[in-house]
């Protein structure tokens, strides 16, 4: 219960406001046309993502006007949370501007999309459903929990949108970053990731 409660609690960190992948997540059995590539330049390297608007149209072209207006760039990577039977995920969002920040987006349930939170998944942040922004995570190992109605997690889940393609090892490097043990507060405490891993650029692939 203790452990349930803090993943929930985690999740939107927006003090601003394995198996393979499943069916809508996998390149095999979504059209490319409906794959938009995106490049995430980070400090620690690059990762590349594919995101499915075939199954999650909303939640990716929310994310794509961040990416498109340049507001990922300059933004971080500022948490890594790592669970206690290895794995976890990383978190990044706008977090130096709230003006920076676009309405919240419709929730788009896994029930709906049929994208699965497993490892590589790209995931939005929020605390309620509908209320998620610009914070993002990424998996670093499957996590049933967060799809709608998983065990342990909440009726509504996690809106999962895309998948890495490439760099699942830059992933697992801001994962085991140094945190430090006095930053943050709650739950989130000794996640905060010190220094943060910075986000030079986010842009679509051709």
């Amino acid at each position: 219960m203790i452990q349930r409660l803090a993943l929930l609690a985690a999740l939107l960190a927006a003090p601003l406001p394995a198996r393979t992948l499943m069916r809508a997540s996998s390149p095999a059995t979504v059209p490319q046309e409906d794959l938009v590539k995106v490049a995430i330049d980070t400090s620690a390297g690059r990762i590349i993502v594919a995101l499915d608007r075939a199954h999650a149209p909303l939640t990716v072209a929310n994310f794509l006007r961040y990416v498109d207006t340049h507001r990922y760039d300059g933004q971080s990577f500022y948490r890594a949370m790592r669970y206690d039977h290895g794995g976890g995920l990383v978190q990044a969002g706008v977090r130096s501007d709230i003006r920076l920040l676009y309405p919240p987006v419709a929730h788009e349930p896994t029930s709906k999309t049929g994208i699965h939170n497993v490892k590589g998944t790209l995931a939005m942040a929020r605390l309620n459903p509908g209320s998620a922004r610009s914070d993002f995570f990424v998996l670093a190992s499957d996590t049933p929990s967060f799809d709608a109605g998983g065990e342990g997690g909440d009726a509504d889940g996690y809106a999962a949108f895309g998948h890495v393609v490439e760099g699942m090892d830059v992933v697992e490097k801001i994962l085991h970053a140094p945190v430090s043990a006095t930053k943050g507060a709650g739950v989130m405490k000794g996640q905060m990731l010190s220094p943060v891993i910075r986000i030079v650029k986010a842009g679509r692939l051709k």
